[in-house]
């Protein structure tokens, strides 16, 4: 049986990261993390977890690196800045990105990674923090199949969707840059479809129930559209994600000379809410752009 790595790093205790860590502290994995807030590397030590005061410092206690922060700048700021994790890893580590980037960064990635004789598998995730939280992610991943072997007990322990999805990295974050695509259209979609709705006088808890279980709905517009119905615009993900993702799928459409249409339209519905005021804001308040319309008052719990 092939050995199964045991020690693993979690650097990134957001939403996402912070679901995913407690899962394999749940699994019995011995997991170390690492965050810029104390507070949340304490709540992980409080549930078994061992804290760590840096990458650099976490690097060299595990034989995995599991990286789940925003965006490609902090991914290469983790293994690569000061006190960069990448030159203290044993070699053969494994590190896993779990951040949505470019496929050529992953590609690039993986190739910096391999000539510092460490393993590297391109694994974006999704789910959102209930799904992190639970163990129930979709992971979707490239990269050696080796190096899956001896991570299955980490993948076991938070998600329950495992793609393989080729033996190279890039092809992880192909994927995921394509559910972006949809993720995002579909949020502005329902943010429309709810805005139009308010300013035709419709009941908007009615509107929800409707088309919930109408031919119109969608996991988004049933995931999200509660935020709007609550006035409740704490970030689960926020306006500023789908700025970062619906950039990466443009880019890499203008590169193909391929159209993207409705993309490019949600891109700048997202945009227009960050630039007034509301990129940190839950993605849901991209609802905010549409003008002649009274949104739901925030409810009391």
């Amino acid at each position: 049986m092939t050995q199964q790595i045991n020690k693993i790093g979690v650097v990134g205790l957001g939403a996402m990261g912070m679901g995913m860590a407690r899962s394999l502290v749940r699994a019995g994995l011995e997991v170390h993390v690492c965050d810029v807030r104390p507070e949340a590397v304490q709540a992980l030590v409080d549930a078994g977890g061992h804290a760590a005061t840096s990458p650099a410092d976490l690097a060299t206690k595990v034989d995995a690196l599991l990286i789940v922060v925003v965006n490609a700048v902090q991914t290469e700021q983790v293994l690569f800045g000061e006190n960069g994790a990448a030159a203290h890893l044993k070699p053969g580590s494994v590190v896993i990105a779990s951040a949505t980037v470019a496929p050529e960064f992953a590609e690039a990635l993986g190739a910096r990674l391999l000539a510092l004789g460490l393993r590297f598998l391109d694994a974006p995730i999704s789910g959102g923090a209930a799904k992190a939280a639970s163990g129930e992610m979709s992971v979707m991943a490239s990269g050696d199949p080796a190096t899956f072997a001896v991570c299955e007990k980490l993948f076991d322990a938070i998600c329950a969707n495992l793609y393989r999805l080729g033996d190279a990295p890039g092809q992880g974050s192909k994927v995921k840059m394509i559910n972006q695509l949809l993720a995002g259209v579909h949020i502005a979609a329902a943010a429309e479809a709810m805005a139009l709705g308010l300013r035709a006088g419709c009941d908007p808890d009615a509107l929800y129930e409707v088309i919930s279980n109408s031919a119109g709905s969608s996991w988004m517009f049933q995931n999200r559209v509660p935020h709007i119905l609550k006035g409740d615009y704490t970030p689960l993900s926020a306006v500023n994600i789908f700025v970062k993702d619906l950039g990466i799928v443009l880019d890499y459409a203008k590169k193909s000379v391929f159209p993207l249409p409705l993309s490019s339209t949600a891109h700048q519905m997202f945009m227009q809410a960050s630039a007034a005021g509301h990129g940190g804001e839950d993605d849901s308040a991209v609802v905010k752009v549409f003008p002649g319309i009274t949104l739901p008052a925030a409810k009391a719990d």
